[in-house]
């Protein structure tokens, strides 16, 4: 499996008043600390997808790419420039793209998105849990690139809409004590992560 991984930090946070939701603390670490310390590997590439000026996300040591697109088109036009940035890399096949707010991502992620994805004969495949799907958090063949590219210039938004053109299988996860996609959009909800670190960190200790 020959793969690189986007972290979606292109949003606005206007549900949290503004600034960088990944650089939010949970459990005296930063959101995006406890996604990129739970997915990289030395053989996974990683770059972070932000916009504005990328000098504020220097610690972390990766990457920084903008949209593919202006104005804050959403998240389709963050993981088109993950895949952009994927075939600069060469030899890679996918990108896995996950959002820079989840700060309990599941590490096996990739490859049970990549069973998934085998299993149905689906080129995409996404995260699901307590009933619903996570388009975000998903595998993406670079093989699609050029058609995301037209569908973001024709006005395509919505990520299950596009990828429901190609087909999408989705790996499902057991929800024990917390989501593990439990995302960080507002004041309260970093409250609540907070609580969710002190259970999970506590048991990782143990």
């Amino acid at each position: 499996m020959s793969f690189g991984i986007v972290i979606l930090a292109g949003g606005r946070a206007s549900r949290m008043g503004g600034g960088d939701k990944p650089l939010k603390q949970v459990g005296g670490k930063t959101i995006l600390a406890r996604v990129i310390a739970t997915l990289q590997a030395p053989e996974r590439p990683m770059v972070l997808n932000a916009n504005a000026d990328g000098a504020r996300f220097s610690p972390f040591g990766l990457p920084v790419i903008p949209d593919a697109m202006p104005d804050y088109p959403g998240p389709l036009a963050g993981i088109l420039a993950g895949l952009d940035w994927a075939v600069a890399q060469g030899g890679l096949r996918d990108v896995l793209s996950v959002p820079g707010d989840c700060p309990f991502i599941p590490a096996d992620l990739p490859e049970r998105l990549e069973e998934a994805r085998r299993q149905s004969g689906k080129p995409l495949a996404c995260a699901a849990s307590a009933g619903w799907t996570h388009p975000v958090i998903g595998l993406w063949p670079i093989s699609l690139r050029d058609e995301l590219r037209a569908a973001l210039h024709a006005g395509e938004r919505k990520i299950d809409r596009f990828t429901a053109r190609f087909g999408c299988a989705s790996a499902e996860w057991p929800v024990l004590g917390h989501d593990p996609f439990f995302n960080v959009n507002t004041p309260e909800e970093l409250t609540e992560a907070e609580t969710i670190a002190a259970l999970v960190d506590g048991k990782g200790n143990a």
